[in-house]
């Protein structure tokens, strides 16, 4: 008993899981405030200056271009996943993540001032805090790896990356309050000083691991060294890239990870066009971060109950992942087909919809997780070559519902759009119910490639 009131007991491991948490707040924040701020930029509202600011700038882009200015931040993103995972791994996250919010946050920053010199300048702006955020996840996951105990993975995973559905719902309503009575640069400078502010924090407090760590207690410290010393002792001298490209669990939670990206990303980007041209809820838009109020609840929720039963033994590993899995892909699937037949009830509509929206909390209690269990030791290698893959959806998703809506925001094409997406998710939820294991894998370890 005495060790599982430990694993409870607050401690620096948790400090670090709070600081990264305002840090993918910060980082998702600054990824959306241009897809607010961009309506205003465009001069299709009109903007205050109430403070000076120059709020009235407008630069008179076409609904063409702001899709391209919006897409270079991708362009970036995934480029540094897999080098960002692995120098984690290597090296440590903490300068790794803590640069990447800082480079975001400072390109934030310039971004009125490349907007004004010119679009060349403002796509570099973009794809370089695309760059910078692109370390974030996989550099996350591999602290992660050192600083929490196998019971705590589910929750330590969910609580970071649940700041991002944070940072979500709170920069779309103040964004637009910022555009509508400050002007549209005051977005910018306001969540990029945030963001260094944050960057001053997480350099004073958080280390690499709790070997390094100053101000750690010996029973933390010793705590989490009891679950890392086996298996980084016996740690791979290289990455096993046969053995991960073969891994039947690996293209499982690829799978899973692509196809729950691709549905996440057609109601993250066109959820605002839904709600306006469908729903005709354009007067309530505060609403579109309802969604996203839910992901976060229910992350936080069923991380804690997916350890719970972990740690008492009502199941196995394996086995509740696949079921929080499960939920997190095979529920806005059937939210989906829901919201597809009731077009003409908003208030229906809009609550299927953040039903979808936050069973994807259940996502880093699944496969995100899974990733920590069958390689601890290759967890930023991994998600970096998976997040990666996932976030082409970023590109794909809104090509597709373009495509398909053509300018036809009815029901019929929406229809069209969720079945497609109920579809894909449905795919990621069978593979990893065949396929997907939390198992520790032979390769990640010396030990047991040589047997």
């Amino acid at each position: 008993m005495v060790e599982e009131r430990k694993t409870f007991k607050f401690g620096v491991r948790h400090l670090f899981v709070f600081l990264g948490f305002l840090g993918f707040a910060n980082v998702y924040a600054m990824r959306v405030n241009l897809s607010v701020a961009i309506v205003y930029m465009a001069g299709s509202n009109k903007t205050g200056d109430s403070l000076g600011l120059e709020g009235d700038t407008t630069f008179g882009w076409s609904d063409k271009q702001q899709g391209v200015i919006l897409g270079m931040f991708f362009y970036g993103y995934v480029l540094t996943q897999l080098p960002g995972g692995r120098l984690a791994e290597v090296f440590g996250g903490k300068w790794l993540f803590g640069v990447g919010v800082l480079i975001t946050a400072v390109f934030t920053l310039l971004t009125p001032v490349a907007a004004k010199a010119g679009l060349p300048f403002l796509y570099a702006v973009r794809i370089i805090e695309g760059l910078g955020e692109g370390v974030t996840f996989p550099a996350m996951l591999a602290m992660i790896a050192r600083w929490s105990s196998p019971g705590e993975r589910s929750r330590f995973t969910a609580f970071s990356y649940a700041g991002s559905a944070f940072g979500t719902v709170i920069s779309m309503p103040a964004c637009g309050y910022l555009c509508q009575y400050v002007g549209w640069e005051s977005v910018f400078y306001v969540f990029g000083s945030l963001g260094v502010l944050w960057f001053l924090a997480w350099s004073l407090v958080v280390y690499d691991g709790p070997d390094v760590h100053p101000r750690i207690s010996c029973d933390e410290r010793e705590y989490l060294q009891s679950f890392l010393n086996d298996s980084q002792e016996e740690k791979p001298q290289s990455i096993p890239w046969k053995q991960i490209a073969t891994s039947a669990p690996v293209w499982a939670i690829t799978a899973t990870h692509v196809t729950q990206n691709f549905g996440y990303y057609v109601l993250l980007t066109e959820l605002p066009n839904y709600m306006k041209n469908v729903l005709h809820w354009e007067e309530k838009a505060i609403l579109t971060g309802l969604p996203y109020l839910a992901m976060w609840l229910v992350s936080g929720v069923s991380s804690i109950l997916v350890d719970s039963i972990i740690e008492r033994e009502l199941m196995s590993r394996t086995g509740i992942r696949k079921i929080a899995n499960t939920i997190a892909t095979l529920g806005p699937a059937l939210a989906l087909l829901g919201a597809s037949f009731v077009g003409d009830q908003p208030a229906v509509a809009m609550a299927l919809l953040t039903l979808a929206v936050g069973c994807n909390g259940f996502i880093y209690a699944g496969e995100q997780s899974a990733m920590l269990d069958i390689a601890n030791n290759f967890a930023g290698t991994l998600m970096g070559i998976i997040n990666a893959l996932g976030n082409t959806m970023g590109f794909v998703a809104p090509m597709i519902v373009g495509d398909m809506i053509n300018n036809h925001n009815d029901q019929e094409h929406w229809q069209q759009v969720f079945w497609i997406a109920a579809e894909v998710y449905s795919f990621g939820t069978l593979m990893f119910i065949i396929f997907g294991s939390a198992k520790e894998q032979h390769w990640n370890r010396d030990l047991y490639m040589m047997n």
